[in-house]
């Protein structure tokens, strides 16, 4: 459970931007781009980012990355930043760095990092995780029966030291091991489930 905000505490909703990690190209799924995959009659993509809205996420940036253009085409992201980036095939960390960078000067104080694979995932979890922003020193994390996993919100402070180390598919894994003491847990195990959709076997998941 989050605990109540106390007075003089930002509106996260106003500080925190939504940033959907949606370039993936989907190699275990025979290079099908998972925000293309098809779930609930539309784009993957499209779901991923009406669960940050309805979480409370006012702003989205979207990084892009495999069949770019055709996600523009086909999924409905109006309202939304979209934001390419062309090392996609070097992995998660390249757009984690991507998606942190189009923050920069937007007056964001936080960012609130998904997977655009993890359908599971839905706007209460999310909005539990959003509701922990207290300033831009904030690192806070979904966490399943203890495990830490997705959605997790970075402060600005910490932007810099996360964009250094985000390097191939690791993210912001490294950056997060060496803070892990300053991680606040937010447990959704009740409310979400955070698998992937990496292979094929996963389409399971897809409605």
């Amino acid at each position: 459970m989050t605990t109540p905000r106390t007075a003089g505490m930002e509106n996260p909703t106003d500080a925190v931007a939504g940033l959907l990690l949606a370039a993936g190209g989907g190699r275990r799924l025979g290079g099908r781009p998972k925000a293309l995959l098809e779930h609930r009659g539309r784009p993957l993509i499209e779901h991923a980012v009406g669960v940050l809205r309805a979480a409370g996420c006012t702003r989205v940036h979207v990084v892009l990355g495999a069949a770019a253009d055709a996600v523009r085409e086909r999924a409905r992201l109006a309202g939304c930043v979209l934001v390419e980036n062309p090392e996609w095939e070097q992995g998660m960390g390249s757009s984690l760095r991507a998606g942190l960078a189009s923050l920069a000067g937007t007056g964001a104080r936080g960012a609130l990092v998904s997977l655009v694979d993890q359908p599971g995932i839905g706007a209460e979890a999310v909005a539990r995780v959003l509701g922990a922003f207290e300033d831009e020193h904030t690192l806070a994390s979904a966490a399943y029966s203890g495990v830490r996993g997705h959605p997790v919100l970075f402060g600005a402070a910490h932007w810099a030291g996360i964009a250094a180390t985000a390097t191939g598919d690791r993210g912001a894994r490294a950056y997060l091991r060496e803070h892990a003491r300053e991680i606040r847990l937010i447990e959704c195990g009740e409310v979400a489930q955070p698998y992937d959709i990496d292979t094929e076997a996963d389409l399971g998941h897809l409605q």
